[in-house]
């Protein structure tokens, strides 16, 4: 993946993994304060649309191979630490790209703080429900909507990129 003007004089990839630990910080502390309130199935409806509830997904997003017998939680596990590896070395790479940096250290701090449940639980804590005339959305947590915003801001970022060159 090659990106112009990698470096901006003297940038730091420090404000990127400050950025990181506090996506990983508020995922977690939301997730103790879920299982330390709720037990699985436990929901506080909040409006008609939004609910507080206590799931556990042992799969991926929106439980893909939830039911895979057990070996997925380690596989995701990898893939989890694998892509910390290489999001590190594109933000050492790159730390004066922000909006590059911003996407990459938000899906790093979403990843990890998946890791750590997956790790520690064996399944990740998934908290926030949202539901809209009839149709339900997966529980989802703090880390999965970094991952997201993450993914979405780093698509953007390369349809700027690409506008940039022409």
């Amino acid at each position: 993946m090659a990106r112009g003007g990698s470096s901006a004089g003297g940038a730091s990839i420090w404000p990127w993994l400050a950025w990181a630990v506090v996506i990983f910080l508020a995922d977690q502390f939301t997730k103790v304060l879920i299982l330390g309130y709720y037990k699985l199935g436990d929901a506080t409806y909040i409006t008609s649309f939004f609910n507080i509830v206590r799931a556990h997904n042992t799969g991926a997003a929106f439980s893909f191979l939830a039911n895979a017998g057990g070996w997925q939680r380690w596989a995701f596990t990898g893939i989890g630490l694998a892509a910390a590896v290489f999001i590190i070395w594109q933000l050492r790479a790159h730390p004066g790209q922000k909006l590059f940096c911003f996407s990459l250290s938000s899906i790093l701090g979403g990843a990890i703080g998946n890791v750590v449940d997956r790790m520690q639980h064996g399944y990740v804590v998934d908290f926030l429900d949202f539901h809209l005339s009839g149709r339900h959305f997966p529980a989802f947590n703090i880390a999965d909507s970094a991952i997201t915003v993450g993914a979405v801001c780093l698509i953007l970022d390369e349809l700027l990129r690409v506008k940039r060159s022409k």
